[in-house]
């Protein structure tokens, strides 16, 4: 336990935790003060879902590049917990706001939207690094908000905003997050730039 209790202050989980739990009761506090309808629509419920992962990107790279690769820990297994616990994280708080006046949902659309912006989180996070990777997700998930498409390419572009029953956004998603856990449960954070570095 003391092991857990160094990684996650090293990576500054404590501090995303609670930015990620006040984004989610900000978020479900704002549709239930401003609209009179139960059900948030697709577009708040990715948004929020966005928020939700952003704080998290942080989490996923140490302060030492070193410490990251070196062999003496088996870090895949690690990795893989940290991405599971993070999705956890995400999806409960939307899902618990099914039990309340104010529903962001469906519980698929969260899972599926959640699942993949945390891959392509992740695949950022292994090819550019942490501190630039919330500009994938942050980016894909505006222009699929703003410019929603039809037909197959269409919502597998836009996946993210599609309805939890588009079959062509699910398959999106399941790649999108396939390919991050791969990718950065076998090869870690990308390196930092000496600059970067040298400001930790």
């Amino acid at each position: 336990m003391r092991w857990l209790e160094l990684y996650l202050r090293s990576r500054r989980a404590p501090m995303a935790m609670a930015a990620t739990g006040g984004c989610g009761v900000l978020m479900w506090a704002l549709w239930s003060i401003f609209s009179d309808a139960r059900e948030a629509g697709f577009q708040m419920v990715v948004l929020t879902v966005l928020l939700l992962v952003i704080p998290v990107t942080p989490t996923l790279a140490g302060p030492d590049d070193a410490l990251e690769s070196t062999a003496a820990l088996r870090w895949p297994p690690r990795r893989l917990a940290h991405l599971l616990g993070a999705f956890l994280l995400i999806t409960v708080l939307p899902l618990l706001s099914l039990a309340t006046g104010a529903h962001f949902g469906p519980g698929e659309m969260v899972i599926r939207d959640a699942g993949g912006l945390l891959g392509l989180t992740a695949l950022g996070v292994a090819t550019i690094g942490a501190a630039r990777a919330w500009f994938l997700p942050l980016g894909w998930t505006m222009a699929a908000v703003l410019f929603p498409q039809d037909g197959a390419l269409g919502e597998a572009l836009t996946w993210q905003s599609q309805a939890p029953q588009s079959k062509a956004s699910a398959v999106m998603a399941g790649v999108l997050a396939l390919a991050g856990l791969i990718a950065y449960g076998l090869a870690g954070p990308a390196r930092k730039a000496p600059a970067e570095a040298a400001q930790l």
